[in-house]
């Protein structure tokens, strides 16, 4: 504490300096909190997340017709949209401005200012400053705060711009600007889980969030798969490659992170044959492959399903505590029949590919096998772009996460068909509710200080957050993932979802969810992704006497004739909540054709009674804090 005490006085030197600091807190607690967006189950579809962080999810165009009112028509307001939105394209293109002359040039830069000004006003000019560009801070800051309305001003405004314009910067002068704007919109960004798999480019997902000004995560149980293997989880890693091979993208994660999958698939092809069951679904993207390279993802894609299976079998005997018995799959299964015992009956299966399986020791891998996972885990484990992210999953991530009084998770808070909820019990210890998120996370996080080592407890049960009965990011009874591939009858397919996802209609559910967080607010909400919602059979994303938003982003392609909408994303600013929905993105050059047949705004009925204010917010807790050390500082050694 006194070292502490020291650093304040180094920098607060002064009774001054002191006083300065207070009153500049004083002022950010009393100005309106900055816009959130929440976004989930992004997977992996870069284009479409990109496009939604661009657009700021609506808010971009509401706030230009907020701006501008009438002194734009709906056509220049919705130009001026995209391009902001996408500078870059839009200045080489000539579709929607064939002409740009100097004058054309004069007129953006001073409307983007002007719009620069209307989403500044409720910050300091010193968060603005840290905003801005560094090598275009000190032009933005000169024609951000002159005067034009005085003579000598306005020559001193269109001199800077003119000279600005005469030297070639126009172009990038504007992409500055409208970065700058689309930043100050939203001030802060929540990723509600599951970032990867399904999609073909989460690495440029990723990429993205790691470089957004201000973002925190909540891990979904996709994101958790990678970050098991990544610690040591030879079941985690087979499966996101399994996965990786079904939708057709293992070789853009291959190039992405300089995987070695050559005795992958070197292996896949001398010993598996053609099998449509494993055919990838490729969607969109079925013509950028061959005959030959569809077929060679059909082999591995059984590879890796049975090394899969193998290794799930033995994990479950080395763990017993996880009460999985009734998943050892292989072990009831007829070799020589080809036919398997589910509950006690009888299924023959098909699209059979056990050529590696040894009846009298299923889950053993073959020699070969073993050099292949091997092999996969220390490419994977020793990719540097991979590091990078991981390690930001793991600064920026968590279970669960309270900000400004709102709850957001990826899965579910298991809960009892009573309502109650729902233990996990581990060596005579019962996990439920909160405790059970942080038993999870102080597990991962263990794992993650250890990645040399393989089968750990803590690096187990990262794989049972994935699959496991009482894994809050999974959410249900079982996951049949060889009765799908094996067994026609769809009976044995069925998952049975945990009882949270019938209880969060409950206003009276969500409430004590909410309290077990400690969260007694009448504004409290949770937000919450994983499940895609089916608006099409007319389920809303607001639940529990809305207490509850269901956001999954349903920007995976393989949902959207599910859910009927590329899903929701949610929008919180000092006035209350705000609901998007998306329509399937289809891709940039698109949107530069048909500008805003993507996004649909929808504003969530109830609004707060008094508009919010940085002191009511998590940040200002902080800054409160802040102002208390000060004060005690201000008396201690000012005499104040």
């Amino acid at each position: 504490m006194e070292q502490y005490k020291r650093i304040l006085l180094k920098e607060f030197d002064s009774k001054q300096k002191v006083i300065t600091e207070l009153i500049n807190l004083e002022a950010i607690l009393n100005l309106p909190k900055g816009t959130e967006l929440y976004l989930s189950d992004i997977h992996g579809e870069f284009e479409a997340f990109d496009y939604i962080l661009r657009t700021c999810a609506g808010n971009l165009n509401e706030k230009i017709n907020d701006c501008f009112g009438e002194d734009l028509s709906k056509a220049e307001k919705d130009k001026l949209t995209l391009l902001i939105a996408y500078p870059q394209e839009v200045l080489s293109d000539g579709f929607l401005y064939p002409l740009k002359d100097k004058s054309w040039y004069g007129e953006i830069i001073q409307n983007l200012l002007t719009l620069l000004t209307f989403v500044t006003a409720k910050y300091t000019r010193s968060k603005v400053r840290k905003a801005l560009p560094p090598q275009y801070a000190y032009v933005i800051e000169e024609l951000l705060y002159t005067d034009r309305n005085l003579p000598d001003s306005n020559i001193y405004f269109e001199t800077i711009q003119n000279y600005l314009i005469d030297l070639g910067e126009a172009s990038q002068f504007i992409s500055a600007l409208a970065k700058v704007i689309r930043q100050l919109i939203i001030d802060h960004l929540h990723i509600v889980g599951d970032i990867f798999d399904r999609g073909a480019a989460a690495d440029k997902v990723m990429n993205e969030i790691m470089a957004y000004h201000s973002v925190d995560i909540q891990w979904g149980n996709h994101d958790i798969i990678w970050m098991g293997a990544f610690f040591g989880s030879k079941e985690c890693l087979l499966i996101l490659l399994r996965i990786a091979a079904r939708y057709g993208y293992l070789y853009d994660i291959e190039r992405a992170y300089g995987l070695n999958l050559r005795p992958l698939v070197l292996f896949a092809e001398k010993t598996y044959s053609e099998n449509a069951k494993f055919k990838p679904n490729l969607g969109k993207r079925s013509d950028r492959y061959s005959p030959i390279e569809i077929l060679q993802l059909e082999k591995v894609h059984q590879a890796l399903a049975i090394i899969q299976f193998k290794l799930e079998n033995q994990l479950i005997k080395r763990r017993p505590e996880f009460d999985m018995a009734q998943h050892l799959t292989l072990d009831k299964i007829d070799y020589w029949e080809e036919s398997i015992l589910v509950e006690e009956k009888k299924h023959f299966l098909a699209n059979t590919c056990f050529q590696t399986i040894n009846p009298q020791q299923p889950d053993q891998l073959t020699d070969e096998e073993e050099e292949v996972v091997a092999t996969l885990l220390d490419s994977f484990q020793h990719s540097i772009q991979l590091k990078n992210q991981i390690s930001f999953l793991m600064n920026k991530g968590s279970m669960y996460k309270i900000y400004n009084n709102h709850l957001l998770f990826h899965g579910c808070i298991p809960l009892e068909t009573s309502g109650d909820f729902q233990p996990l019990q581990i060596n005579q210890i019962r996990y439920a509710g909160k405790e059970l998120l942080d038993f999870f996370e102080y597990h991962i996080r263990e794992s993650s200080k250890n990645p040399e080592i393989q089968n750990d407890f803590s690096t187990d049960l990262i794989w049972y957050c994935w699959n496991g009965k009482l894994s809050p990011l999974f959410g249900k009874d079982k996951m049949t993932t060889l009765e799908r591939y094996f067994i026609e009858d769809k009976e044995t397919h069925k998952e049975v979802e945990n009882s949270y996802f019938s209880y969060r209609n409950s206003e009276k559910i969500c409430q004590l969810i909410l309290e077990e967080f400690g969260l007694f607010s009448q504004e409290s909400r949770m937000v919450n992704g994983h499940t895609p919602v089916k608006t099409g059979k007319g389920e809303s994303p607001i639940r529990g006497g809305g207490l509850l938003f269901v956001i999954d982003g349903g920007l995976c392609e393989a949902y959207q004739e599910k859910t009927g909408t590329a899903g929701y994303s949610l929008l919180n600013n000092s006035y209350g909540f705000q609901l998007v929905t998306h329509q399937p993105f289809q891709n940039a050059q698109k949107v530069v054709e048909a500008p805003f047949a993507q996004t649909s705004l929808k504003k969530v009925i109830e609004n707060v009674e008094q508009r919010t204010l940085i002191k009511s917010t998590s940040i200002g807790q902080i800054l409160m804090a802040q102002q208390q050390e000060l004060f005690a500082l201000l008396h201690e050694f000012y005499d104040f």
